[in-house]
C-alpha cells in the first residue's frame, strides 16, 4: 500500500465518510475558499492510479467509490509508525504521549477499559 500525501490523505478522508461520490460531493465538504475543481479531480486520479478508490463512469463523469478500507490504511501506517519511531512498542508510544500531555490519565482509563472488553 503506497503511502499518501497529506492532500491525498485529505480527500480520501472525505471520500471514506462520504461513500460511493462524485468530484462536486468531495468539494463541497470543503469550507471556503474551496480549492479548484480540477485540483481535487487531479488528487482523485492519483487516488485512482493508487488504486485507493475505482471509478464507474456515468456518462461524462465518474463516480469514485473507496478500494481500500480506512482501517485498513491506519493500521498499515500506524504500524509504520510504531516501527520506525517506537521501537515496534506500542507501549512505548503511549508513554511518549502520556509523557508529553497529549493523552490524559481519563483516556488511559478508557483505553484500558477498551482492551479488557475486547473492543476497538
Amino acid at each position: 500500500m503506497e503511502k499518501l500525501t497529506r492532500q491525498e490523505e485529505e480527500v480520501m478522508r472525505w471520500i471514506w465518510q462520504i461513500g460511493p461520490c462524485f468530484i462536486k460531493d468531495v468539494l463541497a465538504k470543503y469550507e471556503d475558499p474551496k480549492p479548484p475543481y480540477t485540483t481535487i479531480a487531479s488528487i482523485v486520479k492519483n487516488l485512482e492510479r493508487k488504486k485507493y478508490v475505482k471509478a464507474k463512469r456515468y456518462g461524462n463523469t465518474y463516480e469514485y467509490t473507496p478500494f481500500i478500507e480506512e482501517s485498513d490504511y491506519k493500521r498499515t501506517f500506524m504500524s509504520g509508525v510504531v516501527h520506525n519511531y517506537f521501537e515496534n512498542s506500542y507501549k512505548e508510544m503511549v508513554s511518549f504521549f502520556a509523557k508529553e500531555q497529549k493523552i490524559s490519565a481519563d483516556d488511559l482509563k478508557e483505553i484500558i477499559d477498551m482492551i479488557e472488553k475486547g473492543e476497538e
